[in-house]
C-alpha cells in the first residue's frame, strides 16, 4: 500500500555492500518515469550512477555529503528546461491527439507555459514538477526494501554555490546549460536497519478548511 510506504519511508544515508539488482532499480526509474506533470510536459531527466569516481566528485559537490559517494547507485534528477519549448512540448502535446491550433494556444499560454514568463518562472516550475517523480521514487524504492536519501543541498543554480564546481558535474553528466542538476537520490541496502520516528507538526499546524487562520 502506498500509505505504508509513506509511514515508513525515511532517510537513509549508512549502506551495506549489498548491490542492488537492475529489475529492482529499473522499477525505482520508473515510478519516476510514470509521475503526473503539468499538461504532461515531463520536464525531467534522470542520470543513473554507478561509477564511484563521479559519485566522489557528486558527493564533494554535496559539501562531503557521505550517502553520496557510498551509495551503490545514485539518480540524479535534473530539470530539463527545453521541455517547455514548442519542438519538445508541442510534441508530448501531439502524442495526446491535440490538434495544431490547440497545441499553439498551450504552448504560447502565460497560464500553461512558463516559458513565455523567463528563465526563473521555467525554473521555478521545473522544479515544481520534477519533486513529483522524486516522491514517486522514494515510495518505489521502500516498497522495494531499499534505502533512499533526497539529497538537494549542492552546487547548482539554485544555490548559486562554486561555479567551477557546477560546471564540472555538468560535464561528467553530460548536462547542458538548460539542464538543471536539482537533487540526488542515495540508494542502498541499510546497513543497520531500524524505525525512526516520524517528528512532524500537528494536523491543525497544517490542515485548514477554507481560508488558514
Amino acid at each position: 500500500m502506498v500509505m505504508n510506504a509513506i509511514l515508513n519511508r525515511k532517510s537513509v544515508r549508512k549502506y551495506s555492500g549489498r548491490q542492488i539488482d537492475d529489475t529492482v532499480l529499473e522499477k525505482i526509474l520508473e515510478a519516476g518515469r510514470l509521475a503526473p506533470s503539468w499538461v504532461n510536459v515531463q520536464p525531467w531527466k534522470f542520470v543513473v550512477v554507478r561509477a564511484q569516481e563521479t559519485k566522489d566528485l557528486l558527493c564533494e559537490a554535496c559539501g562531503g555529503q557521505n550517502q553520496v559517494k557510498n551509495a551503490q547507485v545514485v539518480i540524479c534528477c535534473v530539470a530539463d528546461l527545453d521541455s517547455w519549448n514548442k519542438t519538445h512540448f508541442g510534441k508530448v502535446l501531439a502524442q495526446k491527439g491535440l490538434d495544431e491550433s490547440t497545441i499553439d494556444g498551450i504552448v504560447t499560454s502565460r497560464l500553461l507555459n512558463p516559458s513565455t514568463l523567463g528563465e526563473y518562472e521555467t525554473l521555478l516550475r521545473s522544479v515544481e514538477q520534477l519533486t513529483y517523480a522524486v516522491s514517486y521514487m522514494t515510495l518505489v524504492a521502500e516498497e522495494q526494501g531499499v534505502g533512499c536519501c533526497i539529497v538537494g543541498a549542492m552546487a547548482n543554480e539554485l544555490t548559486k554555490t562554486s561555479d567551477e564546481m557546477v560546471q564540472k558535474v555538468k560535464e561528467k553528466l553530460g548536462l547542458n546549460n538548460r539542464q538543471v542538476l536539482v537533487d540526488l537520490l542515495t540508494l542502498g541496502y541499510e546497513e543497520n536497519s531500524g524505525q525512526t520516528k516520524k517528528l512532524r507538526k500537528a494536523v491543525e499546524e497544517v490542515v485548514f478548511y477554507e481560508t488558514i487562520k
